[in-house]
């Protein structure tokens, strides 16, 4: 047992490194061969913080184990808008761009919604994958359009994700940048398989299901480099960009993950959707990018009470999963 629990530890650890990895190579290459710093960072470094639920999640579908890669996406989107940002308006009142309370969040929601229309026959096929995923290079697209529009104005500064782009790419060597590709990849990957490996043995000692483990366990490690991001940004009281970088991850999540996991392999609901309690599951990961939503309307900030108000709501996700197990 304590075993996999250190393999555990060892395969969340390879996912962050790697994606870390993959991100500064990806970006460096990117911006030696000319690419535009906006692509980078709408591609490369989204990619890259949402590798390690990327690979779980198509490692899981492979395997078998549907509901720790559709647990993972949930319960990772819920740890974003809950613990993360609840964590960060705790540290330090959070302001939000009024383009993320009247565009980016509504978005996030239309498309929780439309993953709940694809769930609720108790699979995703691979077609309805191939949309998601086509819904993610659409997502990139329309981004791109507004930053042009709005380049002038922001002085060639695209917000957010661009500037993390901008921080990855400091390799200059075209060795390090291939080998810090490779390293990445493989580190991702391999993680992702030892992480699977050992949580499958630890569920199956400790008797909790897959979905209990996806949501939680796995959905917290795999958020951990977005807590990490948003603690360190409210410590610098840099936190104009941080509710904008979660959502978006929110919607990388559903749109690329399940998407290229559905392709990988349908994806089911064992017991269906409404049997198998993942309606609540859904309900809870739309409700928590509702109420950040209503706490913004009037001065676009989720002040400290809003904090905690956050932070309550994923205590009590977690006190009903465990209560349901």
């Amino acid at each position: 047992m304590w075993l996999h629990l250190v393999l555990t530890a060892i395969g969340f650890a390879m996912l962050y490194a790697g994606a870390e990895w993959l991100v500064k190579g990806s970006a460096s290459l990117a911006r030696r061969l000319g690419i535009s710093p906006v692509i980078i960072g709408l591609t490369v470094v989204a990619f890259g913080t949402s590798a390690p639920e990327l690979v779980i999640s198509v490692v899981s579908s492979l395997s078998d184990r549907s509901m720790i890669a559709v647990g993972n996406v949930i319960g990772s989107n819920i740890c974003n808008t809950t613990l993360v940002l609840g964590v960060a308006a705790l540290l330090i009142p959070v302001t939000a761009d009024r383009s993320v309370v009247r565009r980016d969040i509504p978005l996030m929601l239309a498309i929780s919604l439309f993953l709940v229309a694809l769930s609720f026959n108790a699979v995703i096929t691979r077609i309805e994958g191939a949309v998601l995923f086509a819904g993610i290079i659409a997502y990139i697209g329309f981004n791109y359009r507004l930053w042009k529009t709005a380049r002038a104005r922001e002085n060639n500064e695209a917000p957010g994700i661009l500037k993390d782009a901008e921080k990855a790419a400091v390799v200059e060597s075209g060795l390090k940048q291939a080998l810090l590709i490779i390293a990445g990849i493989a580190f991702v990957v391999i993680g992702a398989q030892v992480l699977i490996d050992a949580v499958v043995v630890i569920m199956d000692r400790i008797g909790v299901s897959e979905k209990f483990i996806g949501l939680t366990v796995i959905a917290f490690g795999t958020s951990l480099p977005e807590l990490a991001t948003s603690v360190v940004a409210a410590l610098r009281r840099e936190m104009d960009i941080s509710i904008g970088n979660l959502v978006g991850s929110n919607v990388f999540n559903i749109l690329s993950v399940l998407g290229a996991a559905a392709m990988v392999r349908p994806i089911t609901i064992p017991g269906g959707f409404i049997q198998s309690g993942m309606v609540v599951d859904y309900g809870v990961m739309i409700l928590a990018g509702v109420v950040p939503w209503l706490l913004m309307r009037k001065d676009f900030t989720i002040h400290r009470s809003g904090g905690m108000l956050l932070l309550a709501m994923y205590a009590g996700y977690l006190f009903y999963l465990v209560q349901t197990g």
